[in-house]
């Protein structure tokens, strides 16, 4: 349950961090950010998926839905696994930045 705290701590700490990533970062960087972020803070999909009025809220529902567990068959992430790939895609994403 210790390890679950400092991962808990060090996702909050690199969820402050992403919100200085450099305007340049691509779309599809962001979208893998945001699935991860809401996997691992609200766990599996709860919305309905916005219609293709919403283009830009609808990329966002399809990257969540990407890491959403669907069942014991077919896992996805856990909440863990989504906070332990948020760290590391944000640390990649600052150090391609500072390249």
């Amino acid at each position: 349950m210790l390890e679950h705290y400092y991962l808990q701590e060090d996702f909050e700490e690199y969820a402050e961090k992403a919100k200085s990533l450099p305007p340049t970062t691509k779309d599809a960087d962001k979208l893998i950010l945001y699935g991860l972020y809401k996997q691992a803070t609200i766990r599996d999909v709860n919305t309905s998926r916005p219609g293709i009025f919403s283009p830009k809220e609808r990329a966002k529902w399809d990257a969540w839905k990407a890491v959403e567990v669907l069942d014991e068959l077919l896992p996805g992430k856990s909440k863990d696994e989504a906070m332990t790939d948020y760290i590391a895609t944000v640390k990649q994403l600052q150090e391609a930045a500072s390249a």
